[in-house]
């Protein structure tokens, strides 16, 4: 009855633990909550080996380089970046009728600028704003200290309206549907350009839960039309895109949990956060001609958890992602230097100092490879401290 909105998306923003409820709360005469404001201040450290990511915060494989200037194979790195703040509003609480707002900054920008996360309503299902895509499943992120996450995981926030409705004799199953800004990165061919997207992105899915909602499996799928023009025929040519994805957690035994993902599809690309922004949603067709192809990718990942107690537990996870774009020739990007797949691999032990406190220290590992042939690989060990409020 408290009202609270976004928390699902709090608790496991980015697959790392932070607060749900605010610290800081208003609640009416009656006892209801109406506003909180809540928050983390993180500091990493951490030390690269190998083919360095300039990041101290996403540890991104596709941003691995292949090939780089001697003389870097290692670099120490400090943050506090990804500190956040958020705020949570309810208006006519516990009624039919109730609004919820959430919003979420994080200090990700260049020199500490604020980032927004996340900023969206909520009303009887409805969800509008700023935050994470239906086709995401933000739940079923394994813990993290890397802000990144999974080179596989479809964790894409952009603007977005979509309707969720949970049915069954004991709300055990739910449905989603919904509309979304395209998100669209081509690698174009001589003689074509982008032009403006005219259809959203159309996502949906249907879950199961159990075990109280401790375990879940969740079957997602989204349809896209990606548009670019011929500027030798003079005409727009509209490339059809579609996803499908499995993701969940499943309580093993104990104090074991699996948290799982796997999505396919073609010209999906920038719903797979490794390769979102790389170019390779739409690449140029094969022969010397002004057209351009969507690429068939897929990702996976699978994640063990375990609890130790209720304030000590660790996590190993590992990540895979493939693209096959058949050979161009030409593109602002040629066809040896593109992303063909990558590996990322972490293994993490958190401690709850108390109900403010975490720490923890965490190992990664990534592989980019391109059609080349070529490849970098990176290592980092780093620590983290988090005073939540």
């Amino acid at each position: 009855g408290s009202g609270l909105v976004g928390s699902e998306m709090c608790i496991r923003d980015r697959g790392y633990n932070v607060p749900g409820l605010p610290r800081f709360a208003i609640f009416g005469k009656e006892g209801k909550f109406y506003l909180g404001i809540g928050g983390q201040i993180k500091g990493t450290v951490g030390y690269d080996l190998g083919d360095v990511v300039d990041n101290p915060n996403l540890f991104v494989t596709s941003a691995i380089p292949v090939n780089p200037a001697p003389g870097n194979g290692g670099k120490f790195q400090i943050s506090g970046q990804q500190s956040s703040v958020f705020l949570n509003m309810v208006a006519l609480p516990s009624t039919a009728n109730q609004i919820g707002a959430y919003v979420s900054i994080t200090f990700l920008g260049n020199n500490y600028a604020p980032s927004l996360s996340q900023a969206y309503l909520k009303y009887r299902g409805i969800t509008a704003g700023y935050a994470y895509s239906l086709f995401s499943d933000m739940a079923a992120a394994p813990p993290t200290i890397d802000y990144e996450g999974p080179c596989a995981f479809t964790a894409l926030p952009h603007a977005l309206v979509y309707y969720e409705h949970p049915f069954g004799r004991h709300k055990e199953w739910k449905v989603g549907v919904g509309i979304e800004q395209t998100a669209a990165s081509y690698t174009l061919a001589s003689g074509t350009e982008m032009v403006n997207q005219r259809v959203p992105d159309i996502p949906a899915y249907i879950q199961y839960s159990w075990a109280g909602g401790d375990g879940w499996l969740r079957f997602s799928g989204i349809l896209r039309n990606l548009y670019y023009r011929d500027l030798v025929s003079n005409r727009n040519i509209d490339k059809v895109g579609w996803g499908i994805k499995a993701s969940g957690s499943t309580p093993v035994a104990g104090g074991l949990t699996a948290y799982y993902q796997a999505v396919f599809g073609k010209g999906i690309a920038s719903y797979i956060q490794d390769l979102s922004g790389g170019g390779m949603d739409l690449v140029p067709a094969a022969g010397n001609v002004p057209a351009l192809e969507s690429v068939k990718a897929w990702g996976a990942y699978g994640s063990l958890q375990y609890d130790f107690s209720p304030s000590v537990y660790c996590s190993a996870t590992y990540s895979h992602v493939h693209t096959y774009a058949k050979e161009y020739s030409g593109g602002a990007t040629p066809w040896g230097g593109q992303y063909r797949y990558a590996d990322y691999v972490a293994a993490n032990v958190f401690w709850n100092v108390n109900k403010l406190v975490q720490t923890g220290i965490e190992y990664l590992y990534g592989q980019r490879a391109n059609y080349d042939g070529s490849r970098g690989h990176d290592n980092r060990i780093q620590a983290m401290i988090a005073v939540n409020f």
